[in-house]
């Protein structure tokens, strides 16, 4: 039998630009452990992998709906009592005109779902710079352009609303806020938030609120404590999304959810884009909703031991930074990111990659997160304990004084 040539399958064009800069470090870190050595991996933000537990009784909310047989399909937009308890916690956060909640696989689900509902072809999204990749590659998979707008560093990264304004167009249909920020750490003011919102207001647009992280606040007083953009504009269309991976320490359990707040005539249509899609890919996962309820109505005690620990190794981050030579950060009061910026001459993706190599430290280079140009960062997990930190961040500082005398 003849044998015919095989023809490469090559993948879409509109592919070409997806980057995911956090796991596509991966492959070095896979060369230095093939070597036969250990990377401490600063470059992940998933709490469970460090000294940080799933809230028990979680679990056995979830045990307990698999053993009553809750291993079929689920309502698409979610189960009833998991609904209920999301638009509670609305409430709680200030937001008063909810019209519509739905359950996705994780928050990423719920971004990928609600920008497909909006964006057209020949339109865009202003998403921050810095910011998560997900969104731009949510939208590169989309065909959409990225544009994204400044945060200001020198203005603890907040927004900077003149770069935002001057990239709004006709063709401009949402914002995308992270509040607390991704990999910066920064929160948003309250004042801040009011600037946006009218800015939002003036030129028609949706928010899409990514506030996964709103209850690891790290400081204490009412300057930093989190705000919800939905509970400062209630007039607007705002898309709010949360989930239990980072505040409830369950990231592999992909529960995240959407809230949708506004005037209800006004986002009817564009919730019902929502459900369409949300009946298309079935359900997000079913018995890991029953944990919903428990964690946004139950104790919250693990969060005062989560706080305090995330707050002792920010400090000690921050400590470090500002007295490393070549080395500065603006402190993080949220989450459990820093962003320090350093002084090179190289790019910081060559950086963090020597610095795997070398020291066996692996963290992630700003500029697979979006910086100013001619500014190099990189971003730390401060996840793990005190001491793990330290023995990290000697040899960070070690390596930074051999490559760049």
């Amino acid at each position: 039998m003849p044998i015919t040539p095989t023809r490469e399958i090559t993948a879409a064009q509109r592919l070409d630009n997806v980057r995911y800069a956090i796991r596509d470090l991966a492959s070095v870190a896979d060369e230095v452990t093939r070597q036969g050595h250990t990377v401490l991996a600063l470059n992940v933000g998933d709490p469970n992998i460090f000294d940080f537990k799933t809230p028990a009784h979680l679990i056995e909310a979830v045990y307990k709906a698999m053993r009553d047989g809750k291993n079929g399909y689920a309502p698409s937009p979610g189960i009833p009592e998991a609904l209920e308890a999301i638009r509670g916690e609305a409430a709680r956060k200030g937001i008063s005109t909810v019209q519509d909640a739905f359950v996705t696989s994780g928050a990423s689900e719920a971004v990928d779902v609600c920008l497909t509902a909006l964006v057209n072809p020949g339109e865009h999204v202003l998403t921050p710079s810095p910011d998560y990749p997900l969104y731009s590659a949510v939208l590169c998979k989309l065909g959409i352009a990225v544009t994204p707008y400044d945060l200001n560093e020198d203005d603890a990264w907040q927004p900077d609303l003149i770069d935002l304004q001057r990239k709004i167009n006709s063709r401009t249909r949402a914002i995308v806020l992270i509040n607390p920020n991704n990999p910066t750490g920064a929160m948003c003011s309250r004042r801040m938030l009011e600037q946006l919102a009218e800015l939002t207001r003036r030129n028609n647009l949706v928010i899409f609120a990514d506030e996964i992280y709103d209850k690891l606040v790290l400081d204490s007083g009412e300057q930093t404590e989190h705000i919800s953009i939905a509970a400062v504009a209630p007039d607007l269309p705002v898309v709010t999304f949360g989930g239990l991976s980072k505040n409830y320490l369950a990231p592999g359990w992909r529960i995240g959810w959407g809230v949708v707040s506004g005037d209800a005539v006004a986002v009817k249509p564009y919730v019902e884009g929502i459900h369409r899609l949300l009946r298309a890919r079935l359900c997000a996962n079913h018995p890991e909703q029953y944990a919903i309820k428990p964690a946004l109505d139950g104790p919250q005690d693990h969060l005062v031991e989560v706080r305090n620990k995330l707050r002792a190794r920010r400090d000690l981050t921050v400590q470090w930074c500002n007295s490393t030579p070549r080395v500065s950060c603006v402190s993080p009061r949220g989450a459990f990111y820093a962003f320090p910026r350093i002084e090179i001459a190289e790019g910081d993706d060559v950086f963090v990659k020597e610095l795997c190599r070398a020291k066996h430290v692996l963290v992630v280079h700003g500029s697979g997160f979006g910086q100013k140009a001619g500014t190099r960062h990189f971003r730390i997990v401060f996840l793990p304990d005190e001491p793990t930190l330290a023995k990290a961040y000697k040899s960070i500082a070690d390596f930074i004084a051999e490559r760049y005398k």
